[in-house]
């Protein structure tokens, strides 16, 4: 009887055969350790991993750039709350979480929480990833802006988009104009390649006992996040060394003796001199922090910028994110033309490279910063970094926002009419500050833009 209604063939309540549900493996049948191939992999230095290691070229887009680097970066924790475009990137970080490469992972409730819990796993001495993009940028922005005093070394990518009504998903960097004052590392990536390379150099960089910093990685969403790039990567046999807690600049917390006070000290409490002078002392501190990772960024990513035909030209192109794509194909075409042009990308925005754009721009006639942003905040500091250093007139724009592309044309007529003398028809006056050095001229620009 029993042999009979185990061989009977199951059906759905319509009486129709089930042949949708795969019959259960054999108790003999060897089952595969999804983690198989991430306990293979072998440790390996920074140094080797950037400098040295074979790679081998993938088509691939901005949020599998980022897996992969993530795949090679040894992450404790990953914790995520999904919001367009940045969405797709951490779904592919819980797929690593699945095949054994990230050690810890769970979407949190909202961008404040999941602020706060990167901010405890980091306190406890792990390796921390998370990301988020435009609205939840500003909503978790009070727990991010906690980071750098509390010298928390967290990477977290930044996908950016639209944030100012009417609300819109597409790529608009404005947000970065929130994060460029908070005290952590900010990098900005034009490409998939870049979001790779930035975000494992950034995990390095942010863990250094000199630094014990948050970074930040930009992208301009979709351009990046959604398209596909050549991404040259090492073997994924590979990853970066743990993180050793013990060496960052201030201790982490002990689970076992829960902290009474998470201010820096009691006198914060009790007077508000001490209160004032601590915060000011330590404000210094981080600040002095994000300097002193320059030398790092150089070590491992090759330098704050990149230059491009800059000796000789009497204009150059400054731009950083997408833009300084978009620029690429406007110095080919200018090149063309005859004009004398040079391309600087900026790839950290804090530090900022203010040395070597004084060193960069001091024979150039006209410098030219096109934006995906209203209010210009690159051309702010370009402005503010070569003052009193280089002559060259200043053009703050072609500026593009809301989601829109920027046509290559725009960058191309800006470059010939700051040339001629011509008046601009893309940018407003109150964004161009002329030739020599004028004070009123450069409080105008300044308080314009």
């Amino acid at each position: 009887m029993s042999e009979a209604l185990e061989a009977e063939q199951k059906t759905n309540p319509q009486g129709d055969p089930i042949t949708s549900v795969a019959p259960p493996p054999p108790p003999s049948a060897a089952r595969k350790d999804p983690h198989a191939e991430a306990k293979r992999q072998k440790v390996v230095s920074p140094e080797y991993l950037f400098l040295e290691a074979p790679r081998t070229k993938e088509f691939i887009t901005g949020s599998e750039a980022a897996k992969e680097a993530i795949r090679r970066s040894n992450v404790d924790l990953a914790i995520a709350y999904p919001i367009t475009p940045q969405s797709e990137t951490m779904q592919l970080v819980g797929v690593l979480y699945g095949e054994g490469y990230v050690k810890e992972y769970y979407r949190g409730e909202e961008e404040v929480g999941v602020m706060a819990a990167i901010a405890g796993g980091s306190r406890a001495g792990v390796r921390c990833y998370t990301a988020t993009a435009g609205p939840g940028t500003l909503r978790g922005l009070e727990g991010i802006a906690s980071w750098p005093g509390h010298r928390l070394p967290v990477v977290a990518m930044f996908t950016c988009r639209v944030v100012n009504a009417p609300l819109a998903i597409q790529p608009d960097n404005i947000e970065v104009a929130y994060l460029l004052n908070c005290g952590m590392i900010i990098f900005h990536a034009e490409n998939q390649q870049d979001m790779y390379d930035f975000t494992m150099a950034g995990f390095v960089i942010s863990e250094k006992n000199d630094v014990t910093l948050p970074v930040g990685v930009c992208c301009d969403g979709f351009f990046v996040t959604h398209a596909r790039g050549y991404v040259r990567m090492q073997d994924r046999s590979m990853k970066l060394p743990p993180r050793e807690a013990w060496r960052g600049a201030v201790p982490v917390l002990d689970a076992e003796n829960p902290p009474a006070r998470l201010s820096r000290d009691a006198p914060v409490q009790k007077s508000n001199f001490m209160a004032y002078n601590i915060h000011a002392v330590w404000q210094q501190e981080v600040w002095a922090a994000v300097e002193r990772s320059r030398k790092y960024i150089t070590q491992y990513m090759g330098g704050l910028l990149t230059a491009e035909n800059v000796d000789d030209a009497e204009a150059v192109i400054i731009a950083s994110g997408s833009a300084a794509a978009q620029s690429r194909e406007a110095v080919r075409i200018c090149a063309e033309k005859g004009i004398k042009i040079g391309l600087i990308k900026v790839r950290s925005l804090r530090p900022f490279p203010t040395q070597e754009l004084r060193q960069l721009c001091g024979k150039a006639k006209l410098i030219v910063v096109p934006e995906f942003n209203y209010v210009g905040w690159l051309a702010k500091e370009v402005a503010t970094a070569i003052y009193g250093f280089s002559k060259a007139k200043i053009i703050g724009g072609p500026r593009v926002y809301g989601g829109q592309s920027m046509p290559v044309e725009l960058i191309v007529d800006e470059v010939e009419s700051g040339l001629t003398g011509k008046k601009s028809t893309n940018v407003a006056l109150s964004s161009i500050m002329g030739g020599a050095v004028n004070q009123d001229e450069v409080a105008h620009f300044m308080r314009s833009i």
